[in-house]
């Protein structure tokens, strides 16, 4: 079932595990100001779940935000057919039988009084043979809710998972903290990429962040993220691009 998060955004979550351990997945829902309703990171769902997005307005867009969170794209589709599919660039290549209607590149506005902005989160390569192991993460930034919703680029285990969850989110980095896991770390290929990125990201005034794999951050989220990245990158008071 959804669970609204603030005016005009909800959440959808459903149990997910990454090599035996459940971390959870969850899709963003965003509704614009003409009705128009965006979905970020789709995931299975049942009837019900259907009925209250239905509810809600109309899907117009089905969003895969980067190279790996494109399961469920193909039956979000076949439910609501006259949705745009927009995709991470490099997904295009690794999934060609997905047929997209906008790759994200670099920034862009959504809405008619830019109610979301996105850009590309660069610098990470995730093991994988050429495209198919590029990140390639379009992170977003709903104005109305001054929330941040990412998806692979940091992770968040509380209280809320096992043990076992949050005994590897101590080694790996994630547990009670908001910032990226060893395995990015791993993948980082353009470290002065990451920091830009980031950079432009800490621009947007944001107080929530809500990411796929963990507990959603309802307050100081921007301090958090800053924090977690100052340390990825051992970069100390990282500076804010103007």
């Amino acid at each position: 079932m959804l669970r609204k998060i603030d005016r005009n955004i909800w959440v959808g979550e459903r149990e997910f595990k990454f090599f035996g351990l459940e971390v959870g997945t969850r899709m963003t829902v965003i509704r614009l100001d003409n009705g128009e309703l965006i979905i970020i990171s789709p995931i299975d769902v049942d009837e019900i779940t259907i009925q209250q997005i239905n509810e809600l307005g109309n899907v117009t867009t089905i969003i895969a935000p980067n190279c790996y969170h494109h399961l469920f794209i193909t039956n979000f589709k076949s439910i609501y057919p006259n949705a745009e599919i927009w995709v991470a660039p490099g997904l295009d290549l690794k999934r060609p039988d997905i047929t997209s209607d906008r790759i994200l590149n670099e920034c862009g506005k959504i809405g008619n009084l830019n109610e979301v902005e996105y850009l590309l989160f660069a610098g990470f390569q995730t093991i994988g043979i050429g495209n198919s192991g590029v990140l390639n993460e379009i992170v977003f930034w709903h104005r109305e809710s001054q929330t941040l919703i990412l998806t692979d680029t940091a992770f968040h285990f509380d209280a809320d998972f096992s043990w076992q969850t949050r005994l590897i989110a101590k080694v790996l980095g994630g547990d009670r903290q908001l910032e990226p896991t060893l395995l990015e770390k791993l993948a980082c290929r353009d470290k002065t990429q990451v920091k830009h990125s980031i950079q432009k990201v800490l621009c947007w005034d944001f107080h929530r962040v809500i990411m796929a794999h963990g507990s959603i951050i309802e307050r100081d989220g921007k301090r958090q993220l800053q924090a977690g990245y100052e340390k990825f990158l051992s970069t100390k008071n990282l500076q804010i691009a103007r």
